[in-house]
């Protein structure tokens, strides 16, 4: 056999195996998939101006993270981005997350929500640890809860206490059971 014609084919016959190890690289695994969620989660948690009065959610697709929610601080949408950005094998960050407009009214009614909600004594165990389960998003005078609490009583407790705050236009009680 013609040496040139050898290495022609050895090259034909390997570079399928080659295509088809890449193709598996580029394809995230389910093991690669659960690490990223943890981190994303990680690091959003550990966020130096995330409060109560800011919602993060996200979704992974693959290698890709987007990031929706609304926070109080353009700061806050900047760093969410940027801490996630840096995770391994995350490719790209779609930054979808809604800088709230400053409005001293809306402030005004955050803390009042907070101390309805927080304040409450059959609520006051969520108020316990760093990161509030219960999230007080407040836009132009309409409030939105989000998170996660221990009973639908409690769910429906969160919404009747902010619903007695006044100067509130409207409550969207987005609260979730934990099952």
């Amino acid at each position: 056999m013609n040496p040139k014609l050898f290495v022609l084919a050895l090259c034909l016959l390997t570079l399928p195996a080659a295509t088809i190890a890449q193709d598996q690289r580029d394809q995230p695994t389910a093991r690669s998939t659960e690490r990223i969620i943890k981190e994303v989660r990680h690091e959003l948690l550990m966020l130096p101006y995330f409060t109560v009065f800011d919602n993060i959610a996200y979704k992974v697709d693959g290698f890709n993270v987007t990031l929706l929610g609304q926070v109080t601080r353009p700061v806050t949408k900047s760093d969410a981005e940027n801490a996630v950005k840096h995770i391994e094998g995350v490719e790209h960050v779609d930054n979808q997350i809604e800088v709230l407009p400053p409005s001293p009214m809306d402030d005004r009614l955050r803390q009042r929500l907070f101390r309805a909600i927080y304040g409450y004594p059959a609520l006051q165990r969520y108020a316990l640890g760093v990161q509030k389960p219960i999230r007080i998003i407040v836009k132009n005078g309409h409030v939105t809860l989000e998170g996660v609490v221990d009973s639908a009583a409690d769910k429906n407790l969160a919404g009747i206490r902010a619903n007695g705050v006044s100067g509130i236009f409207s409550v969207d009680n987005n609260l979730q059971v934990s099952k």
